[in-house]
Order: structure tokens, then C-alpha cells, then sequence
């Protein structure tokens, strides 16, 4: 996948990296079993390694961004791209968000460190593509990968309008 400003996050997840209802009563859970998902893609190198760089940037500061949204990410040498992996929980999770609501989506990003720029534009698309309450809603109803990449395309169309 070709780093440019313009990626949009629907280019960074498949329907195998996507998770409706996923299960998990703690924040540990839900971000283990996300990482879960990304072992044996062709960009990561290992999984324990990416685990770790998201653990430990979590320990930093919570990246419970707020209004539901649950947004673990990390840069590591691990991951030779930029990736993401979705899921939506089964039920609510305490994640230390910064509006101390639960979460109920959560997108996880991990990419390589020397992409930095990359990573953190991605960040700041996801910040205000989620931003909307439709959206969030409709993400929290969606009832399948295919239906969760819809809602981000036509989201991210919107963005550009």
C-alpha cells in the first residue's frame, strides 16, 4: 500500500479485519483480541511486538478519544505498513476515555515507525470522520465487515465535500 496524505481508512481494513460484536469485558480484552486479528497478515512481522507497542502506548495516556470511540494505535518496526483492524463490542467497555463514556467501536492502527507523518494524519482523518453521531451510530448498528466498510467510503466521501 502506497504511503500518500490521501489514504482513506476504508483502504486500510478488509472485511477478515473486521469484527461485529466483539466479545471482551475490559479494555486488556477488546485490544487483545483486535491485535488477534492482524497475526498472519503479510505486514506485520510479529504480532507479540505489536501487542506490546500498543499496550504501551496505552499506558502513556488512554486513547479512548471519547464519544464511544476507542482508537489504539502504535508506530513499530513490527508492521512494514499501515494497517488497521475494526470491531465493534458486544457490549460496553470502560476504556479511561477522556468524556469517561464506554466504548463501543474501536479502531486499532499500527504502521511502521519511520512513518510517523503518515500515522498521524491517519489519526486526525479517523478524529473527524468519527466525529459525526450518525456515523458512530450507524457503525454501532452495522451488522456486517461489508456494511462497516460501506458506512466508512461513504463517510470519507463525505469529507471530502
Amino acid at each position: 500500500m502506497p504511503t500518500t496524505s490521501t489514504t482513506e481508512i476504508n483502504q486500510l481494513l478488509s472485511p477478515d479485519r473486521i469484527r461485529i460484536g466483539l466479545p471482551g469485558t475490559s479494555k486488556a480484552d477488546v485490544i487483545n483480541a483486535l491485535v488477534d486479528v492482524l497475526a498472519g497478515h503479510p505486514a506485520i512481522d510479529s504480532i507479540e511486538t505489536v501487542r506490546r507497542a500498543i499496550f504501551s502506548r496505552e499506558e502513556m495516556m488512554s486513547t479512548g478519544v471519547g464519544k464511544g470511540l476507542g482508537l489504539p494505535h502504535a508506530k513499530t518496526d513490527a508492521a512494514q505498513e499501515t494497517i488497521a483492524a475494526f470491531a465493534t463490542t458486544e457490549s460496553p467497555v470502560e476504556f479511561g476515555a477522556i468524556d469517561d463514556e464506554p466504548v463501543h467501536l474501536l479502531l486499532l492502527l499500527v504502521g511502521p515507525e519511520a512513518d510517523k507523518s503518515h500515522h498521524i494524519k491517519i489519526l486526525g482523518r479517523i478524529s473527524r470522520l468519527v466525529s459525526r453521531d450518525d456515523l458512530r451510530s450507524d457503525l454501532r448498528d452495522a451488522a456486517s465487515a461489508d456494511d462497516v466498510l460501506r458506512l466508512l467510503k461513504d463517510g470519507e466521501a463525505d469529507l471530502r465535500q
